[in-house]
């Protein structure tokens, strides 16, 4: 009986529009007392993560936790980085040196379950690819039966490009570096006939390596790699904030709000865009941050397109097209959960 009066008076509530008090998880308190976000980023990957000449770091990894410290601070800047190698990350996360994984990293079910982790989004849908010098005359990955390959250990890419030559009769060799640095030495100088990694990666890295136009691209896509950012499971609060935070980005794209028209956009008539912003219905209270969370995110860091456009888009030296990265209204894969 007593269950089904707590289901009753649930239900009742539910129907009313009624709120429960959002109750403050361990990760946020820590995060506010510490006064920033400690973010594991990348080592350095041109659109992802990346110190400029200043030590200021750019990308759209970065972006994400610059969009959760200013829902949380209203001050996009309180973020701490911290470079980790593919087979730190996980670690790091886990061991509580870092209080989100904001790295490129591909959401998977073993890594959603085994690793404790907890995926908030995708920021990106990738899949792995191949580069080779353009001197090898090789223009499918079909044709790289005997190669050599790098390959960083502890990755899907690692994982993958074992069942990519087996599934297709091949053979290869395997040569392992630790990141992305010691792979472009190795491939500059020859040491293995082939660069693999997310295909995105190919491209950030082919812009770091010595004359871009002697390296080339494949066209196969041979896995998907989503990549979003990751927390430790068993906080449910931590993880609403970097969800909402990437979904408040991308609902203002679909919506039309950007970083130009953010206070204009108040005043619109559109109860969607209203609640966005915390007009009406103040959803930064369900969230445990100020109602105009998503106005300091889009003032700040702006929406998704916005983001993409100058890191990994036209307006980055990368020029990535969104292809599936465009909206869902668009034809692509980027969906937010409705803000209501």
């Amino acid at each position: 009986m007593r269950h089904t009066s707590l289901l009753v008076a649930g239900v009742s509530l539910l129907a009313l529009g009624v709120s429960t008090p959002v109750m403050a998880g361990p990760t946020l308190d820590a995060i506010k007392q510490r006064g920033h976000i400690e973010c594991g980023v990348s080592p350095g990957l041109a659109g992802f993560s990346n110190p400029d000449d200043t030590g200021t770091w750019t990308g759209i990894d970065v972006d994400v936790c610059r969009a959760a410290a200013a829902a949380i601070f209203g001050d996009a800047e309180k973020v701490t980085y911290t470079p980790l190698t593919s087979q730190e990350r996980f670690t790091a996360l886990q061991s509580g040196e870092v209080d989100v994984l904001s790295r490129n990293t591909t959401w998977t079910l073993s890594r959603d379950t085994a690793l404790g982790l907890e995926f908030t989004g995708v920021t990106y849908y990738d899949g792995q690819g191949f580069m080779v010098p353009t001197s090898l005359n090789v223009a499918s990955a079909t044709e790289l039966d005997g190669a050599a390959v790098c390959v960083q250990p502890g990755t899907t890419t690692e994982l993958n490009l074992a069942d990519y030559f087996r599934a297709n009769g091949m053979a290869f060799t395997p040569v392992i570096f630790q990141n992305d640095d010691e792979i472009r030495v190795a491939f500059t100088q020859g040491r293995c006939d082939v660069f693999t990694t997310d295909q995105s990666g190919l491209y950030s890295n082919r812009l770091a390596l010595p004359n871009p136009d002697e390296w080339e691209v494949l066209p196969e896509i041979i896995s998907k790699e989503p990549l979003g950012p990751a927390v430790r499971q068993g906080d449910s609060q931590w993880a609403d904030i970097m969800r909402w935070s990437l979904y408040a980005m991308i609902e203002a794209e679909e919506l039309g709000v950007s970083s130009q028209n953010v206070e204009e956009m108040k005043n619109s008539d559109n109860p969607s865009i209203r609640r966005l912003l915390g007009v009406e219905d103040k959803m930064g209270e369900n969230l445990g941050v100020p109602a105009d969370w998503a106005v300091q995110i889009l003032t700040q860091v702006g929406n998704y397109g916005e983001s993409f456009d100058r890191n990994l888009g036209e307006g980055s030296p990368l020029k990535i097209e969104r292809g599936v990265n465009a909206l869902w209204t668009d034809g692509g894969l980027q969906y937010a959960m409705p803000v209501r």
